[in-house]
């Protein structure tokens, strides 16, 4: 097993490779609130909502998980002709390396799975789904589609994401594996239902413990039975690989000859919904970007160990990762695009912590900023620092500022211990972050007045709160460079 700086010189790689991902999209719905009474109804929790989510499930949150690791990846799938499914595709259309086949299928509705939460807790899911095969017409177009694409050379791998909603029927998975094999490229398989066999040719199945079981019906405790179960499918299947995902015992990469064990990672554990979607996608971005197997079946693990601790359906970013690895301290997790930003906002919003914000071109830290972030973070749960770019601090400063670059200011700020999230703004105002994160809480310095505060209103309008912090007299960025220039 390679140690953790070869990964991180992988991961560096990941955003070269191309994946194609076939299989069952789906809207997956989020609702929020907190329960303080049982119903008088019956004996059931009153669910008070405070706010809903939406994100996409199965092969969708697969393609989703590829983009945000910053790898290419062409999704085919269906949706139906519906609002759902139109919204299915604009939360897809947001990712940026996602490039969508969905085909729309007027019998048929999109797929939503609903999940009501109370804190971190999920009190109830409800699915809302047509499972049958597609029509013989649209399965063609899936097929030729994929066949198609894998034959135009473009891709390192292929994922068969099976959530057993009517994409992937046996015909869909021979042709789609039979043009991989043809292609020279790996296929990595989500396995649905107890059959494995329909998958022969894969190059890796990814069961989970209950699956394995299932699919044997052999006994998975012990390392040594998921060993012998795993070998059970690669010999009965014609596989190239079973790689286990095990929960609190990890993951087992297993194979004809070999098999290693790998510990579970995860710290805490909210939630772990679609954490196989997020092993399926980082596994298939390492094979795609040329990583040996047991090297990127080490990364996904890496992967779901952060996941894991995330609420709701999410994905991992190369900076989690990096971090996971001995990447650079505190830059890596901290340093975000704004869309890192606002997926990072939800994490915390969705375990029930309040959100600071506090913002400034921070172009040599002194006294007085430092005494702002103490305080900024005292009045909340996780507090923003958003720093001013370059180009914006010249038009405030004037020639010759700032005199720190925007990276090095960032990676100072987010050295500090009181600040969760550094992100960079281009406009002159923050406003348009603001609005865009919402936060609770919104801090400037007391030489402002409330209704001065840029964003304020906004934030007070949203039952949050403008909190002035004390100054410290005596230090002033503008001060300390002109006594040095004197």
């Amino acid at each position: 097993m390679n140690k953790p700086p070869r990964l991180i010189e992988w991961l560096q790689r990941l955003h070269e490779a191309k994946v194609l991902c076939v299989g069952d999209v789906m809207l997956d719905r989020f609702v929020y609130g907190d329960v303080e009474r049982i119903s008088p109804e019956a004996p059931i929790p009153v669910l008070r909502i405070s706010r809903e989510a939406v994100t996409v499930g199965g092969a969708g949150n697969v393609a989703r998980n590829l983009s945000a690791l910053g790898t290419h990846v062409h999704l085919f799938g269906a949706i139906g002709d519906d609002a759902v499914g139109r919204e299915t595709e604009a939360v897809l259309a947001r990712d940026e390396f996602v490039t969508l086949s969905l085909i729309r299928d007027a019998t048929r509705p999109t797929t939503v799975k609903t999940r009501f939460i109370a804190g971190s807790q999920q009190l109830l899911r409800t699915d809302e789904e047509d499972p049958r095969p597609l029509s013989e017409d649209l399965l063609s177009q899936v097929s030729d589609g994929v066949t198609g694409a894998i034959s135009g050379g473009a891709f390192g791998a292929l994922i068969l994401s099976d959530y057993g909603k009517g994409v992937l029927t046996d015909a869909v998975i021979s042709q789609a594996i039979s043009a991989a094999q043809a292609a020279d490229i790996p296929v990595i398989v989500d396995p649905k239902g107890t059959d494995y066999r329909r998958y022969r040719g894969a190059s890796v199945l990814t069961p989970n413990r209950r699956e394995l079981a299932e699919a044997t019906r052999l006994p998975v405790e012990t390392d040594d039975e998921v060993v012998i179960a795993a070998r059970a499918l690669i010999a009965d299947c014609g596989v190239g690989a079973v790689i286990a995902t095990r929960g609190p015992q990890g993951m087992s990469v297993v194979t004809g000859d070999s098999c290693v064990h790998l510990p579970a990672l995860a710290r805490e554990v909210f939630d772990v919904s679609g954490a196989g979607d997020t092993v399926v996608a980082t596994l298939a971005a390492g094979l795609a970007a040329g990583m040996p197997l047991p090297d990127a079946a080490q990364l996904a693990n890496v992967a779901a160990g952060i996941v894991v601790a995330k609420v709701g359906t999410a994905v991992v970013r190369p900076g989690e990762l990096g971090d996971a690895l001995g990447g650079a301290p505190g830059l890596g997790s901290k340093f975000l695009g704004r869309e890192a930003l606002i997926d990072r906002v939800a994490q915390w919003r969705a375990r029930g912590l309040s959100v600071g914000f506090t913002n400034g071109c921070f172009d040599l830290v002194h006294p007085g900023h430092i005494s702002l972030i103490e305080q900024a973070s005292a009045a909340c749960d996780r507090l923003v620092v958003a720093l001013n770019d370059d180009a914006s601090v010249q038009r405030l400063k004037g020639e010759g500022r700032p005199v720190q670059p925007e990276h090095a200011r960032g990676r100072v700020i987010a050295s500090l211990s009181g600040v969760d999230a550094v992100v960079l703004f281009a406009e002159d105002t923050p406003r348009e972050l603001i609005e865009q994160m919402r936060p609770d809480v919104l801090v400037k310095g007391a030489d402002y007045t409330a209704d001065e505060v840029v964003g304020g209103d906004f934030v007070m309008a949203h039952g949050g709160r403008v909190v002035l912090a004390d100054l410290v007299d005596g230090f002033s960025t503008t001060n300390t460079i002109s006594r040095i220039s004197n």
